[in-house]
Formats: structure tokens, C-alpha cells, sequence
């Protein structure tokens, strides 16, 4: 069954806000079995919605509409659906008992325009938001379905799991059968990897599909079978998983989706081993990393953003001869870095980057996208030196993905 998502709003277009909604939906979507054929963004405007909606209806069984449903004016998907199937707007007390309830919860006043929320399409049927004041409505033509959400993300999601794929699940029962199996590699740029593997690539069998999705120092492998025999999926993604371990052997560092965050954090907590990190050219992103995981508390002890000489002698103990000698991008500051921070933390394990993320400060000896990674595990110190780009973001974010590899290798030597 095909789906196509229209996300709509001239903020999107212009990159005011990045769309989260598509790659959310496109996602839940796809482990119900659905696939999506399609995702477009188009902006607040009457003639494109009427094509966008054309379109879609006219190659895919369902579509899923996010935006343009609020109560300004510039919020015209509610009109413009009216006029695609040609009925009108109505007034609707359920829809205003639901948002009296809501403001009441919330200690607001309804306004003239939160009012007008209530109106909805006569030739729909409307779900309720229990999480906002625009109404989702469902509308139905030909056996194909089109589905109007809010553009919040909160919002879109709650309908969409308490309402919207419930509903599509139980109207479009599914003979195929969709599985993804991921591994995440390291070491090998992705052209090296695709030559590496062409041997195991190619005897796939032809209901399993490969795709390579690269991040900065890591290429994310991703195999999804699509068969009605679910046993027959999971005998052979259990054989292709099998013939890809020898080849790859420790580059692969995670047999899931995961985030390299996470992959660390999961090591950290199974040995019982704490957590701490001084950043320089990286800035705070690795901190960021661990701790968007949830329950990175249990390990992560804290941070310090030591961008300046200043801060890494005052907080760290880097001496002053070392970085008068040998430069604040060198083996010698990233290693009492380290050591600063895990005394500082009192800490199991500690990560230390100094660097040049550029793209102004290299020099001919230390070019920019030169880092220095350091991790401490106790008694133990590694010191590394990587030789990055000269995209700025890009460096940055090698540069923490390459530090936390490093000590979750280290955790694994360790310890298995």
C-alpha cells in the first residue's frame, strides 16, 4: 500500500523550521508495512495545495497532510480541501466543547479565532485532537483516502498513534511483510566499504534491498526484506548477517540502528563505569550526543567546554609550558585534557578533543580539520591524532563521532 506525505507551510520552504514530521511518519509508516512513495513540501498557497492533492490522489491509496490548519489566515489547507472536494465549511459543537475543555485545563480564554477552529469540512469526518485545537479530518473518495493533521509535531504524533495508523492498519491489511536489519560501520569511507562487500552485495536475494547511508567516520548498512513469508525474511537476513560478520569482523560496532551515543552509553552502564568529557574544537557536541539518550544520568557525570587557554589551565591543569611549546592543538594538551577532566570528575572513563574545526586557523603544520583525541580509562590513555576535513560542521561532528568510537573500543577491549 503507498502512501504520499504533503507537508505544507512557507516556513518549511524557507527553512525557518525543518520538517520533522515527514521522517517520523515515513518511519512509523514503514514498520506497519506501508511504503512510502512519496514526500513533498509545498507552501500556503491555494493553486499549488489543489495540485499537490490532484496529484497525490491520482498514483497513491492514501495520503497524510500535515499544516496549514491553524487559525490565522495564512492557514488556508482547511478552505482549500473544502474546495478540492467540493463541500464547505460547517460549524461543529463537538470540536468547540473539546477546545472549551482544553482552554479550561489551561486557564485560557477562547478567542474569535480559536472559535473558528470548530468549523470543519461538512463532507468529512472528524477526529478529534486531544492535544490542540485544530480538528483532524479524514476525508474519503474513490476508496482513497486523504488525512488532514496539524503540523506541531506532538500533535500530528499523538493522531497519528492514537487514531490514524490504527485505522489504515485495520482497513489495509498487509500480505507483504517488511523487516530492516541495520549495522553500523567504522573505518571504511563508503565508496571502500561498497567494494569491500560487492562479493556479499550481490548475492543477496533479490527481495532483500541495500542502501548505505553515510555519517561523518561512520556508514550505517542498512538491509530491508520485503516478502509475504515472514520466516523466509528473517532465514535470510539471518544468513546475509552471518556472511557479513567475517568480512567486516570489529568495524562493525553496532548491530542496530542506534546512535554511536547510545552504543556507548550501553557499554558505560552494563559495566558499571562512569562518564566524563573536555571539549575544545568540538565545542559541547559530544556532551550533547550523550545526553540527548535517555538515562544517560546513570553514567554521564558532566562536561567542560574549554575553548580558551585560559580555561583549559584553569580548569583542566594544562600546564602553561605545554601550550606555549607545543601548541593547544597537540598530543601534549589533549593528554593532561584528559587527565584534567577524569581527576577533575573523578570519572571511569573521559574523553578530551583539541582541535581545528576551521575554516579559518590552520597553519602548513596544522592544517584545519587537524584533532587530537584523547580517552582515559583509568589507568589507561590513548592519544590519537586524525586528519580531518575542511568543512567546519563536518569536523565537528567527526570529530565526536571518532571520539566516542574510540572509547567505546576501549570499553569492549576491556571487557570482553
Amino acid at each position: 500500500m503507498d502512501v504520499e506525505i504533503i507537508t505544507i507551510g512557507d516556513e518549511l520552504l524557507i527553512g525557518q523550521v525543518v520538517d520533522t514530521n515527514s521522517a517520523w511518519m515515513g518511519k512509523e509508516l514503514n514498520n506497519l508495512g506501508f511504503e512510502v512513495a512519496r514526500k513533498i513540501t509545498i507552501g500556503d498557497d491555494r493553486d499549488e495545495l489543489l495540485s499537490a492533492f490532484s496529484t497525490a490522489l491520482s498514483r497513491v491509496d492514501v495520503v497524510l497532510v500535515t499544516g496549514g490548519i491553524g487559525p490565522t489566515k495564512d492557514d488556508i489547507t482547511k478552505k482549500t480541501l473544502c474546495e478540492f472536494f467540493e463541500t464547505e465549511l460547517v460549524f461543529n459543537e463537538d470540536v468547540l466543547s473539546r477546545i472549551e475543555v482544553l482552554f479550561a485545563g489551561r486557564n485560557i480564554k477562547i478567542n474569535e479565532l480559536t472559535r473558528d477552529q470548530a468549523f470543519v469540512p461538512r463532507d468529512c469526518e472528524v477526529i478529534e485532537n486531544t492535544t490542540g485545537t485544530a480538528p483532524i479530518t479524514w476525508f474519503e473518495r474513490n476508496g482513497k483516502i486523504l488525512v488532514s493533521m496539524p503540523g506541531v509535531p506532538f500533535e500530528m504524533k499523538t493522531a497519528m498513534t492514537r487514531d490514524i495508523l490504527p485505522r489504515l492498519k485495520a482497513r489495509f491489511s498487509k500480505d507483504i511483510h517488511i523487516v530492516h536489519r541495520t549495522f553500523s560501520v567504522k573505518n571504511y569511507p563508503e565508496s571502500a566499504l561498497a567494494l569491500h562487500i560487492e562479493a556479499w552485495e550481490n548475492a543477496l536475494p533479490d527481495f532483500i534491498r541495500l542502501a548505505y547511508l553515510p555519517s561523518p567516520g561512520v556508514v550505517r548498512l542498512r538491509l530491508t526484506a520485503r516478502h509475504s513469508d515472514l520466516t523466509l525474511i528473517e532465514t535470510a537476513l539471518e544468513k546475509a548477517e552471518q556472511s557479513l560478520l567475517p568480512l567486516l569482523g570489529d568495524s562493525i560496532f553496532s548491530s542496530s540502528d542506534a546512535p554511536i551515543s547510545e552504543v556507548l552509553g550501553k557499554l558505560l552502564k552494563k559495566n558499571d563505569l562512569t562518564l566524563a568529557v573536555a571539549e575544545s574544537c568540538t565545542g559541547g557536541n559530544i556532551a550533547h550526543h550523550i545526553t540527548s539518550i535517555s538515562g544517560s544520568s546513570a553514567y554521564f557525570l558532566g562536561g567542560v567546554v574549554s575553548y580558551s587557554n585560559e580555561m583549559k589551565r584553569a580548569v583542566l591543569g594544562v600546564s602553561k609550558d605545554s601550550l606555549e611549546q607545543f601548541g593547544a592543538v597537540s598530543r601534549e594538551v589533549a593528554l593532561e585534557m584528559v587527565n584534567g577532566i577524569a581527576k577533575l570528575a573523578d570519572a571511569d572513563v573521559a574523553i578530551a578533543t583539541t582541535g581545528i574545526a576551521g575554516p579559518d586557523g590552520g597553519t602548513l603544520e596544522k592544517p584545519v580539520g587537524t584533532v587530537w583525541i584523547a580517552v582515559k580509562m583509568r589507568d589507561e590513555v590513548r592519544v590519537e591524532l586524525f586528519r580531518l576535513g575542511k568543512v567546519r560542521e563536518a569536523n565537528i561532528q567527526r570529530a565526536s563521532n571518532e571520539a566516542m568510537l574510540l572509547a567505546a573500543e576501549m570499553i569492549e577491549l576491556k571487557f570482553r
